[in-house]
């Protein structure tokens, strides 16, 4: 009887993934399609011609951003009030430059064999996670949203299972392609909305979490702690997991290194006594952290994300 009912599901299984992949082939999607094709065609080129070419967008996107370019500049004049008027527009140009760079090279993330990847990637500090690993402690990797920032988990998703959470995108092609794709060398897709006892059970089983904590939380499950100097609404879910799993946390960060030379992922020694009871102040801790990795490679932050919407009662907009 068990072999049968296998057929049987696997059947099933084949028909659902063949109706799935033919609903891509109405016309709505065609151009959609030429610019995954386009975008798998750069990702042939060597990889500094790509980082020249993104860097050429990125100055058109300085000159052509409109309201995201209000955005950096609002963000990075709050984060660095030290920098005169010119200072800033030169740190803004930088990060389109790394923006666009980001862009055109989003074919590396998509379609790049483990072994291209493992040529463009150095990294440092490695004994960070090694020892935890050694030592079979769970891993929550604190990993800020840099332009590259998902190039860590790619690299090292062929050791081990590696969790990343995702928000579903609208549009089912390309959250087909971009879920696909993330999780061609091992990674696990966790929708943000997904039950998140099944995380803390997996991280505990020994699948390193890659935890995107900085993003404005745009909701009621948030707190408000300091980054560069300014009350920033975080949501608590770091403390949260690393408490739940007992996990050690380790900062985890990619840079684009200049001149098309590849990635470097920069890990930091995991934080110590973390988390607390303290929500606020181990979210405190987390922004420091996540300041240290800025300060080092300013250009490179996401900050067309308008990291400061949420404000405290009472406090306007600082947009």
């Amino acid at each position: 009887m068990r072999g049968p009912l296998n057929y049987s599901r696997l059947a099933r299984l084949a028909r659902q993934r063949l109706t799935n992949a033919m609903q891509f082939i109405h016309p709505r999607y065609w151009l959609l399609w030429f610019g995954i094709l386009l975008l798998w065609l750069i990702s042939l080129l060597p990889y500094r011609a790509m980082a020249f070419l993104g860097r050429g967008l990125g100055v058109i996107l300085y000159h052509v951003a409109g309201r995201r370019a209000h955005i950096v500049r609002t963000n990075l004049s709050l984060c660095f009030p030290e920098h005169d008027s010119h200072q800033t527009e030169k740190l803004m140009k930088d990060h389109f430059k790394s923006l666009g760079q980001a862009v055109i090279t989003i074919g590396i993330n998509l379609f790049a064999s483990q072994r291209r990847l493992q040529r463009l990637v150095t990294i440092r500090d490695r004994h960070f996670f090694d020892q935890q690993i050694a030592a079979g402690k769970p891993i929550i990797l604190l990993a800020p949203h840099f332009v590259a920032m998902e190039i860590a988990g790619l690299v090292l998703a062929p050791e081990r299972h590696m969790l990343s959470m995702y928000q579903t995108i609208r549009n089912p092609l390309i959250d087909s392609l971009i879920r696909r794709c993330r999780s061609r060398f091992g990674g696990i897709m966790i929708e943000r909305k997904a039950d998140m006892r099944q995380v803390v059970k997996m991280v505990r089983g020994g699948s390193p979490f890659y935890y995107l904590p900085d993003q404005d939380p745009g909701s009621s499950d948030k707190v408000f702690a300091p980054f560069f100097g300014i009350q920033t609404a975080v949501t608590p879910g770091l403390s949260r997991f690393a408490s739940l799993s007992k996990a050690a946390v380790i900062p985890c960060f990619t840079k684009l290194l200049p001149n098309g030379a590849g990635y470097e992922v920069i890990f930091l020694p995991p934080l110590e006594n973390f988390p607390t009871k303290d929500a606020i102040e181990d979210t405190r801790r987390m922004n420091e952290v996540i300041e240290q990795g800025i300060r080092e490679m300013p250009e490179q932050y996401f900050w067309v994300h308008r990291r400061f919407k949420s404000r405290p009662e009472g406090e306007q907009s600082l947009y």
